[in-house]
């Protein structure tokens, strides 16, 4: 719309002043009108050039995006690559045990017991073929399903400084990495206004997959701290983990019975803790999202 005007002023002043030319108009009203085109064409030029920085930083970001999913779908094209070979392998057992039950029959020299053994023993096998087939499925299943908890999770924290928040997975678990500049004040435990927003979004994302559980783990670096309401390291990260989980609790209604709080102390670092950039990233609170542990034990557990 701002364009538009400033198109119509330009044109109403070129028409001004071409009058201006072939007519009787004073030095004085013909400087200001030249003025005022002057102006006009430097506001529609400042306003051409806001629009191609917006346009740079779109095509940016659209690019990093563009990015991500190409990791992420390498990273699923590689584990269906692993699949296909383990389908293919139980293809060639299922054969080979069809041919070894047939041929059975033709065997006189094999009495009637031992053909009952190698029958039964052939059928463990194509039993157990169903299980690792099964248990590909799930994991084919759970790939999928971080993929999805990624892209969301990333579109959701586009507006968040990278620095304050890394998603990645790890293991075939998703993890969100939450700096403690972000979430607390030095030696605290209290989740800082501007970091519930931060919360209230990863929130929405896990109240989308409520079969999934989630373990809130606190690091702290090596520095050692003794207050009168922190007693050390071990006791402020899980004092952290426990104010993100009671805010994801009661703020969100993320179930408190898929959560679990803990606190790893300094001994889980993630950079050196003797440079000053190591312990900054090593102050951080992280939220794990994994499969729930009762179904995964019971698709261990062959019937």
């Amino acid at each position: 719309m701002k364009t538009n005007h400033t198109f119509k002023l330009l044109g109403l002043f070129m028409l001004v002043l071409t009058i201006a030319t072939t007519s009787c108009v004073s030095k004085k009203k013909f400087t200001a009108m030249e003025a005022q085109y002057e102006s006009a064409q430097m506001a529609l030029k400042s306003q051409l050039d806001d629009c191609n920085t917006k346009n740079k930083e779109l095509s940016n970001q659209l690019q990093a995006r563009e990015a991500d999913v190409a990791g992420l779908r390498s990273d699923l094209n590689a584990r269906d690559g692993q699949l296909r070979l383990v389908e293919d392998q139980l293809a060639f057992m299922k054969s080979t045990n069809t041919n070894l039950l047939n041929r059975l029959e033709d065997l006189s020299v094999i009495n009637k017991s031992g053909a009952e053994s190698i029958r039964k023993s052939l059928e463990a096998l194509n039993d157990q073929s169903k299980y690792i087939q099964d248990l590909s499925s799930q994991i084919q299943r759970k790939d999928s399903i971080n993929l999805a908890l990624v892209m969301n999770l990333k579109r959701s924290l586009s507006d968040i400084n990278d620095e304050d928040v890394q998603i990645e997975v790890k293991k075939g678990v998703v993890y969100i990495s939450l700096s403690d500049k972000m979430l607390f004040r030095s030696g605290s435990a209290t989740i800082q206004p501007a970091a519930e927003t931060v919360l209230g979004k990863v929130a929405k994302v896990l109240n989308d997959h409520r079969d999934l559980d989630i373990l809130i783990e606190g690091h702290t670096d090596n520095v050692p701290i003794r207050t009168d309401c922190v007693k050390d390291n071990w006791y402020l990260s899980v004092m952290r983990a426990t104010s993100v989980a009671r805010t994801l609790q009661t703020k969100y209604s993320v179930d408190p019975s898929r959560m679990i709080a803990g606190g790893s102390s300094e001994y889980k670092p993630k950079a050196d803790n003797n440079q000053i950039t190591g312990r900054n990233i090593n102050r951080r609170t992280e939220i794990i999202i994994t499969p729930k542990l009762d179904q995964f034990f019971e698709l261990l557990s062959p019937e």
